[in-house]
């Protein structure tokens, strides 16, 4: 009987784990997928930005995402770690993979790579019945944010991660993927660089219907509204919405369609019958 692999975002073969497992989780969404998954006990160590859910909070700190201890990571004997593409920096991830410790690598972009994403965490970790539960309630919130979509005409929207200077998200990314759901089209409409620089002259030109202003990775309010609306020369409606629910994969990705297929029914305002 053939032996069982799952593949990672690099392609990296993994087995199914045979004993106790020993996790480390580089990536917030991730960590809070796994808790769902019912491994909480089995995670030892997570970055600083893993706060979600509650629990997590007795689990030791290795730093940040882009900084990670790894004299702290190496001291908690892990077994696994998780790491993210966009979120880590290769050569940490490297560094951790020369000692000898199995790092499995994330990277989702397009919404149906959280499928696999489930599936690989699963299957490594004896979570298989979870991970369907999870396909399955995904797949259902999936179709629900397409079929908004689908009521509505399309949006342009400009959705900012960063101000000095003004940074957004190309459409291969993770959060247009999710954005496109619900059908706004984020602009730039290119694949690389994956979050440019804003080109000032290039956004005024763009067409945008409205911009997004999230809670994270920078934390916009209320008065860099009309910051934006500089930004774009124009009178545009900004909403600031939960940056969590927009960037986050994972098991979070479930709410974070529902909270969008909300959103942009609320935003659109009654239709006529």
């Amino acid at each position: 009987m053939t032996e069982a692999l799952w593949y990672d975002a690099l392609g990296v073969p993994h087995r199914r784990v045979m004993g106790t497992a020993r996790i480390v989780s580089l990536v917030p969404s991730l960590t809070e997928t796994l808790f769902a998954f019912s491994l909480g006990e089995a995670v030892v160590g997570r970055t600083g930005f893993c706060i979600h859910p509650a629990e997590v909070k007795g689990v030791p700190k290795v730093g940040g995402t882009k900084d990670v201890r790894l004299d702290r990571l190496f001291a908690l004997e892990p077994t696994h770690v998780i790491a993210n593409v966009d979120e880590n920096r290769r050569e940490q991830v490297e560094a951790i993979a020369a000692a000898g410790i199995e790092v499995i690598v994330t990277h989702p972009c397009r919404l149906e790579d959280n499928v696999a994403l489930f599936r690989l965490l699963g299957g490594i970790f004896d979570r298989e019945d979870a991970a369907e539960y999870a396909v399955e309630a995904f797949t259902g919130a999936l179709l629900q944010a397409r079929s908004i979509a689908a009521e509505l005409p399309p949006e342009r929207v400009l959705y900012p991660i960063w101000r000095e200077p003004w940074m957004t998200v190309a459409s291969s990314t993770w959060i247009s993927a999710m954005l496109e759901a619900v059908g706004w089209q984020t602009w730039p409409a290119i694949e690389e660089p994956r979050y440019p620089v804003i080109d000032e002259d290039a956004v005024r030109q763009a067409g945008i219907a409205r911009v997004l202003l999230p809670s994270e990775p920078y934390r916009f309010t209320e008065a860099h509204g009309e910051e934006a609306r500089r930004l774009l020369g124009a009178d545009v409606p900004v909403t600031l919405v939960d940056g969590e629910m927009v960037s986050w994969y994972g098991t979070r990705a479930i709410s974070g369609l529902c909270y969008l297929a909300a959103l942009r029914q609320d935003l659109a305002g009654p239709r006529s019958a």
